[in-house]
């Protein structure tokens, strides 16, 4: 797991939420119509410094993300798309690039789980 998300009915209320009962550090990201969630300081790339730690985004609530997303890393989207259906899974988003990150897709899992997928470019 490399990241989260979290849907928002009201993101600047959620936003406010998550930055005064937990401390974490919430950045607009407006290019994408996100908000960053830093639980713990960040490397000069932007991953967390904390072994085993995970941050993740602030997004308003509309499908695919309608409940808490864990996302997963993969080396190849494409490829993985293939073989969560072939598992029994369904894609709920194509894979669509985010700017010059990389690209995202989201799938239902055997049980109806959102589950997210990250490809770094």
């Amino acid at each position: 797991m490399v990241h989260f998300e979290l849907p928002a009915d009201d993101v600047e209320r959620a936003r406010a939420f998550y930055t005064d009962a937990f401390g974490w550090q919430l950045d607009a990201m407006p290019e994408f119509d996100y908000i960053w969630v830093r639980t713990v300081a960040t490397d000069d790339r932007g991953n967390p410094a904390e072994p085993g730690a995970v941050n993740g985004g602030l997004t308003r609530r509309e499908a695919p993300v309608t409940g808490p997303v864990v996302t997963v890393e993969v080396e190849d989207i494409d490829t993985a798309l293939a073989k969560i259906v072939s598992c029994g899974g369904r894609v709920l988003q194509e894979r669509r690039s985010v700017g010059t990150m990389g690209f995202t897709a989201y799938i239902a899992d055997s049980e109806g789980n959102t589950v997210g997928l990250w490809q770094n470019a």
